[in-house]
């Protein structure tokens, strides 16, 4: 169990836990699987990088995972990612994305776009 597991039992069972689960998403460094262009060069060195979106029931999705370990587990084959704090992609998430938190997990978490607004709020607000 990670910290950010800990930190979502918490704030499931009490609501006032709340405002530690979103810190530390937001300081978490998460291992989000990209579009695979081809490229050669290391994904730390490219300038530009398209993460991988999937569509269900309408909604488009961007996953995220606080280990390598669930990332690799959740594609079942090598797949690259970059890692970027939650901050920054919280930041960058265009109007109407879902984030997923640990897909496949029992302690997932999806991100609506009102909430992944009201964090962009608080990460602008801290940077």
């Amino acid at each position: 169990m990670t910290a950010l597991d800990e930190a979502l039992e918490k704030y499931i069972a009490d609501a006032s836990e709340q405002t530690q689960y979103y810190d530390l998403v937001l300081n978490t460094d998460f291992y989000i699987p990209i579009i695979d262009d081809g490229s050669d060069i290391p994904v730390a060195e490219r300038e530009n990088v398209t993460p991988l979106v999937l569509e269900s029931e309408g909604k488009s999705y961007v996953l995220m995972f606080d280990t390598e370990e669930r990332v690799n587990g959740w594609s079942k084959e090598p797949l690259k990612y970059m890692i970027l704090a939650g901050y920054e992609m919280i930041k960058y998430t265009p109007a109407g994305l879902y984030l997923v938190v640990n897909i496949g997990n029992e302690r997932a978490k999806e991100f609506v776009p009102d909430e992944i607004n009201w964090l962009k709020e608080l990460a602008l607000q801290n940077s």
